[in-house]
């Protein structure tokens, strides 16, 4: 009989473990019996809670977009200007949090698979809607709505292909000098219609 209140725990555990295997293996090619195992759970008890790998790989994208959106929300609620609502969406695409290397090749894998698979493709598509609107809040009241929608298209594929980048490297990602170098852009677009 399954314990009470477990659920949850190990739901989580299996998405943790999904997100640590598709690090170690760099692509969504991980088994559920290797996710389970990392997890501590059986294969079974995998499959009970999630359904077919395609659910759990769903399910862990979700969570990384309800985690980046969490976190940003928050980030969002300190912000008291404008310019501080733009430096605060590129932070928390690149904090200790959201910038490790098996959270970076959950990403890439995630870009990779979303070809073939429409429902990833969709999450994809909430979150590039999200970081636009993001970016969006705070850049309006920067530069014109034109130049303000150039801008942010601009740095939502800045963040996407440094983490690109951030994938294809070895070593341990820097997240302050990725980060910068997206603030450097926004220092050189602002500065050009005196906004800075």
């Amino acid at each position: 009989m399954p314990k009470v209140g477990m659920e949850p725990l190990r739901r989580k555990a299996l998405i943790d473990a999904t997100i640590s295997a598709i690090g170690a293996h760099g692509t969504l090619d991980v088994t559920m019996s290797e996710i389970a195992g990392r997890a501590g759970v059986s294969s079974a008890l995998a499959h009970h809670y999630f359904g077919a790998k395609e659910d759990l790989l769903q399910a862990t994208m979700r969570y990384l977009l309800s985690e980046l959106n969490g976190d940003c929300r928050a980030a969002l609620k300190t912000s008291h200007t404008a310019r501080e609502r733009v430096s605060a969406v590129i932070s928390v695409n690149f904090s200790e949090k959201q910038f490790q290397p098996e959270t970076i090749a959950a990403w890439l894998a995630f870009y990779v698979e979303a070809q073939k698979s429409p429902a990833l493709r969709r999450l994809l598509r909430v979150y590039a809607r999200r970081l636009h609107s993001n970016l969006m809040s705070g850049l309006v009241a920067l530069l014109s709505r034109s130049d303000a929608e150039r801008v942010a298209e601009t740095t939502a594929a800045l963040i996407d292909g440094l983490y690109i980048r951030r994938a294809l490297k070895d070593g341990v990602p820097d997240a302050a000098t990725t980060a910068a170098l997206i603030e450097d852009y926004l220092e050189t677009k602002l500065s050009r219609t005196g906004c800075v």
